[in-house]
């Protein structure tokens, strides 16, 4: 097979995401400790195959680079050595290159005029796979496509990868009693660079989100202390000793805004900076939002900051604290994700480094909600990217993990924790019982069943002409789609029967040894309405009874309120919810936030917002979870969704819900989408796709430049193809 774009490196799929992620969860330390996750940690493949037929019109050279030791086949025949390249002549070979590599990712680079590594190689980890000597593959193991990114030179080698950096200065310091205040202004992230080190002596190093934490030395979340003598800089934490210069960067990077310095002996400092690390994006295919009120404008600003610093190599949750990858963090990174940078390759990285390998031996983080939100963080990738061979690569990995799900599940399809299980489902100020079947996990779970179904049906739809050996034939795909469409059938019927409550109107809490616990709470009926599992009149009876109701106990977490909010304005509570952003992230800002936190409870005050998990800085006041107003002005306020896969057909209703105007961009695979709407125009640009555009019902049409028709719903629409400007004037109120 010819390829016709540039080579790259290649590797088994996941591999490098997998050992990436290691390096990254790893990389975690609490008061200079090294803290590694507490969940199992997979590694690469250490010996793979990489394979190619090509027919070849005339001879040609291929230059070969690994990562790791290999050895070449050329039509079954074994070469010597390491071959740094290879002569071809004209007609038909193939190719079998073997790479191992022990401490990290067996991987390849070929680059011919003809022959170039690439996604369209064929890869084995030698699992009862075997070539003959006319390139055929034999066995009933995985033989799958290979991996890749975009090392697409012999030098840009997957090892290397790193995010790039900028240097910043501090903003100011101040000498107190015991040491240096730096404060670089707002939350950053990056490696502390020390300059102009000079004489002998020790350095200790306190940061700190907070004035209060960098300075607290006895209790700060992290810290580093350096042994300086008149030859080497050593990090006492690691024993990790660096030739002595006048400038010093950390090996390790660090989340903080305050940097407390206080030194040992005659050792002084002339500056610290900051090499700022942070994952690159492009500006011009980013989402943007503008509206008439300043405050929303900010916190939409502070919660783009927060997701761009929680963007790394992977999604994480908080920069300081955690800096691990975890599944319920990550679904709500990548919604709003596709309403600001659009960063598709991320989502792949984190969705895969979550799942790791077979065989599966526990719940994704230990958690069974998070398990069950990664199902459904494929089918939303899914549908907002229209990328099929991401789905057709992830799908075998999602029938094990669904398989162990199913072993774990009792035969009504109950799922219960277990006791290597952890059943999160939010952090609460209210006791709530977590045993037994909880209505929210059968809920996930339900969603997770009807994710199965739905991938299923996309690779039906989708089959391969030349699907490798051991990938899953199309019939596969057909009765996995009934299969799972009718388990999602039974547990959703089973949550009328079992949980809801027509005299309470709610979704009850759980059922404990047969017995129903009949605690009302916010969760499962705030995904009832987001998964469709109350009809028109329920939704409205959950609303008012539940969501809205002050005798139910509040969610304090940003965590559960981007699904209250979401399934607020699903129901029409825009104007409310606006109120609510303005208070509650609004609230954050009023008491000093430059990133949005973990969790924040209006009625705490002073360093009472600092602590959590019983530790006094214990609260990360820099969380993925805490930026959704992004996805929510995206998605409820500007109206952007897509109807069909990748914005092939997209929808657009905007809701001013109490501005007076609004305007903003909502990122596509390919483009944008551009709506600006006021009490007297609203004007919407698609770069791609095609779809309907929603007028708001309380505005009469002045004039229009696209034909109006009536929609389901009771209001106006109007239809955009890709490359249009749609301009609509309404009469004066």
């Amino acid at each position: 097979m010819a390829n016709k774009e540039r080579a790259t490196w290649i590797w088994y799929p996941g591999d490098f995401e997998i050992w990436l992620g290691n390096r990254f969860n790893n990389r975690r330390t609490e008061r200079g400790a090294m803290f590694p996750p507490f969940w199992k940690q997979d590694s690469p493949w250490s010996t793979v195959v990489f394979s190619l037929t090509a027919e070849l019109a005339e001879a040609e050279t291929v230059a070969l680079a690994a990562e790791g030791d290999y050895n070449v086949m050329i039509d079954g025949k074994l070469q010597f050595g390491m071959p740094t390249s290879i002569e071809l002549s004209p007609g038909t070979h193939h190719l079998d290159i073997k790479v191992h590599h022990e401490s990290g990712v067996p991987c390849l680079y070929a680059k011919g005029h003809t022959i170039q590594s690439g996604s369209h190689w064929l890869v084995t980890y030698e699992d009862k796979i075997w070539i003959d000597e006319n390139g055929e593959a034999h066995g009933s193991g995985v033989y799958t496509y290979a991996g890749s990114w975009h090392f697409d030179s012999a030098a840009d080698k997957p090892s290397q990868y790193h995010l790039p950096r900028q240097y910043k200065s501090a903003s100011r310091s101040e000498t107190l009693p015991g040491g240096l205040l730096i404060d670089f202004g707002q939350e950053t992230m990056g490696y502390p660079v020390l300059q102009d080190i000079q004489q002998e002596g020790r350095l200790h190093l306190y940061y700190g989100e907070s004035r209060e934490e960098a300075t607290d030395a006895a209790h700060c979340e992290t810290l580093d202390k350096l042994e300086v003598d008149s030859q080497t800089v050593t990090d006492l934490s690691t024993r990790r000793s660096t030739p002595r210069t006048s400038d010093y960067t950390l090996a390790n990077s660090k989340a903080f805004r305050y940097l407390y310095l206080v030194t040992e002996g005659k050792v002084s400092v002339g500056a610290i900076g900051l090499d700022y690390e942070y994952a690159p994006y492009s500006a011009a295919h980013s989402g943007c939002f503008r509206c008439s009120d300043p405050e929303v404008n900010h916190i939409w600003d502070v919660a783009a900051r927060t997701m761009d610093l929680t963007t790394r190599e992977f999604f994480l949750d908080g920069i300081k604290r955690d800096r691990w990858i975890w599944s319920g963090d990550a679904i709500q990174s990548y919604l709003m994700n596709y309403y600001l940078r659009f960063d598709t390759e991320c989502v792949k990285r984190t969705i895969r480094q979550l799942r790791g390998k077979d065989p599966v031996t526990s719940h994704i983080n230990t958690i069974m909600d998070y398990t069950f939100y990664w199902f459904k963080s494929i089918v939303d990738y899914y549908d907002y990217t229209g990328d099929v061979a991401f789905v057709r690569e992830i799908y075998p990995r999602m029938r094990t993990l669904m398989a162990y799900c199913l072993e774990r599940a009792d035969s009504v399809l109950h799922m219960e924790g277990k006791a290597d299980d952890w059943i999160f489902v939010d952090w609460t100020d209210f006791a709530m019982h977590k045993r037994g079947t909880l209505c929210l996990e059968q809920m996930l779970f339900c969603k997770s069943l009807e994710a199965m179904a739905h991938c299923a049906d996309i690779l039906s739809d989708h089959p391969l002409a030349d699907a490798p050996q051991g990938s899953l034939p199309a019939t596969v795909y057909h009765s996995d789609a009934l299969r799972y469409s009718v388990m999602a059938h039974r547990v959703e019927t089973d949550l009328k029967t079992q949980f809801w409550s027509e005299e309470r109107h709610a979704y009850l809490h759980a059922l404990e040894d047969g017995m129903l616990n009949d605690m009302v709470t916010k969760f499962p009926n705030i995904f009832a309405i987001l998964y469709g599992y109350a009809a028109a009149a329920e939704q409205a009876a959950i609303k008012r009874h539940v969501l809205l109701n002050d005798a139910v106990d509040k969610i304090t977490t940003p965590y559960m309120r981007f699904y209250e909010l979401d399934a607020l304005c699903t129901t029409g509570e825009h104007a409310r919810v606006l109120e609510e952003i303005k208070s509650y992230w609004g609230g954050m800002l009023r008491e000093g936030a430059t990133s949005f936190w973990e969790k924040y409870v209006p009625e705490e005050h002073g360093a009472q917002h600092l602590a959590m998990y019983g530790r006094p800085y214990g609260k990360s006041l820099c969380h993925a979870w805490g930026a959704s107003p992004i996805y929510l002005l995206g998605k409820h306020y500007l109206g952007v969704r897509p109807l069909k896969a990748g914005y092939d057909e997209f929808e657009v209703k905007p809701v001013l819900g109490g501005l007076a105007w609004m305007e903003g961009t909502v990122p596509t695979p390919h483009g944008l989408i551009s709506v600006s709407i006021s009490a007297s125009q609203l004007k919407v640009h698609a770069d791609e796709g095609h779809g309907y555009v929603y007028l708001p019902q309380d505005r009469a049409v002045a004039g229009s430049t696209h034909p109006l028709e009536a929609a389901a719903d009771g209001r106006q629409r109007i239809w955009l193809e890709a490359g249009e400007d749609a301009l609509v004037d309404f009469t004066a109120p």
